[in-house]
């Protein structure tokens, strides 16, 4: 019996998307409004899922309606149980799936590192202590502890993104969405930033949903939904996904360079799997 309760537990879905549109109010320079259309789908509690799509494919639009920023057009998104069409509920929803943006500039509100991670907690009446408990601990999960006394504008990018992430952990959401929070950093932020979401997913067991455009830093998640022209395309593992070279690239999408580089090979004669994704892999399938 204990085994078969926490199989249930991991299965528990967290976020549901039910049938949802959304239309933005038509403008004479707007002339396609519907930015979202039947989309249908659930996050199950700990599972790390990407979200692609190219330039108007509806994914910002997605992420806004998943933290109850703007409301659907018609259709339900619930979170953790709580529709987002509920007023009652708006604090709790966000409370419950925090969003990380591109620009951390847009979300850090202090002048001292620490003071910035303390906002949200002081802001929903967390006493001193336990506010200090999750400052400490959102930083050192974000390995920030060094930078606590810093000022947020002389910090890098990336350095700058990963306080933005906890200043998030510290309100203690049960998920995060990020929204492309790679998009303005360099290769180097970047991989600071990735590392994180990671260790947030597999070592605290965090759910994960990671908006972006650089396929490399789906090729560990668990899930990769396609969104285009407002529909889900394409669903399932990224071996699934990425595999489909041509389909991905007919919507405008990349895909990771192994598995570029394995398409090429391919098409070249050599006698390689087409689902590569790791450099390890590749390696492997050249070396036998």
């Amino acid at each position: 019996m204990p085994c078969i309760k926490q199989k249930e537990k991991l299965m528990e879905k967290i976020i549901e998307v039910k049938n949802l549109f959304y239309e933005y109010p038509r403008t004479n320079e707007n002339e396609n409004t519907i930015a979202l259309q039947g989309v249908d789908f659930s996050i199950e509690r700990g599972e790390f899922v990407g979200i692609i799509g190219h330039n108007g494919s509806g994914k910002s639009t997605l992420s806004k309606l998943l933290n109850a920023i703007i409301q659907p057009t018609d259709g339900d998104v619930v979170v953790n149980g709580m529709n987002t069409k509920d007023p009652e509920h708006l604090w709790d929803i966000r409370q419950t799936a925090g969003m990380v943006f591109q620009n951390p500039d847009n979300q850090l509100v202090a002048t001292i590192v620490e003071e910035d991670v303390a906002f949200g907690p002081e802001n929903l009446g967390i006493p001193p202590e336990e506010i200090r408990r999750r400052v400490d601990e959102a930083l050192g999960t974000v390995a920030m502890e060094a930078y606590r006394r810093q000022k947020p504008h002389q910090l890098s990018g990336g350095q700058k993104q990963r306080i933005a992430i906890a200043g998030i952990l510290a309100m203690e959401p049960d998920c995060i969405i990020f929204d492309e929070p790679t998009a303005m950093l360099d290769p180097s932020g970047r991989k600071e930033v990735m590392r994180t979401i990671k260790k947030l997913n597999e070592e605290k067991k965090m759910t994960v949903l990671h908006i972006t455009h650089y396929m490399n830093e789906l090729i560990d998640a668990d899930r990769i939904i396609v969104l285009d022209k407002g529909k889900i395309v394409m669903q399932g593992r990224p071996k699934e996904i990425f595999r489909q070279v041509d389909k991905l690239k007919e919507i405008g999408l990349d895909v990771p360079q192994m598995t570029e580089l394995a398409h090429d090979l391919r098409q070249s004669g050599f006698n390689i799997p087409d689902d590569i994704l790791h450099i390890e892999e590749m390696v492997n399938a050249l070396c036998h």
